[in-house]
């Protein structure tokens, strides 16, 4: 699974992108969340306010509770304004 970090979430965990092996089990955005929140204190400190974070699956806007499976691009920003 390929997960892909935009703006300050880039700049907080160090990287654009990874890609990861999640553990089975975990079958949503919401979980596979909580599983990188834990892989290391950049991470936990980056996407510890979820309220802040947006995400797309397979570059389609998507809720938490989506699932996602292997193979998946899971990309992780910040909400965007307009004006």
């Amino acid at each position: 699974m390929r997960v892909l970090y935009f703006s300050w979430l880039r700049e907080r965990i160090g990287t654009a992108e990874e890609t990861v092996e999640p553990p089975a089990g975990i079958a949503d955005v919401q979980g596979l969340v909580d599983w990188l929140k834990a892989r290391s204190d950049k991470h936990g400190e980056a996407l510890a306010d979820l309220r802040l974070v947006r995400v797309a699956v397979n570059q389609e806007h998507v809720p938490f509770s989506h699932p996602v499976k292997a193979g998946d691009e899971v990309a992780l920003f910040p909400p965007v304004t307009g004006g």
